[in-house]
């Protein structure tokens, strides 16, 4: 299984955008992004990195294989 990348959360909304994802709503510092399969993903906008335990939760919850986010 190939390891995540170290993503910020500006690059993790642009692959979402490409797989079809629309932003939602946000709250505070979370973004919420919707797929119209009723799928969903928060990812929280900060500065830094998303920590590899955040973005493989993220990616669980969205539905999104690894191979996928990496294209």
């Amino acid at each position: 299984m190939p390891k995540l990348p170290s993503l910020k959360p500006k690059e993790v909304v642009k692959k979402l955008r490409k797989l079809g994802f629309i932003e939602h709503h946000q709250v505070s510092s979370h973004l919420t992004m919707k797929h119209p399969t009723g799928r969903r993903a928060v990812i929280p906008m900060h500065l830094k990195d998303i920590p590899k335990g955040t973005l493989n939760s993220l990616l669980k919850e969205a539905g999104i294989s690894r191979e996928e986010i990496e294209k």
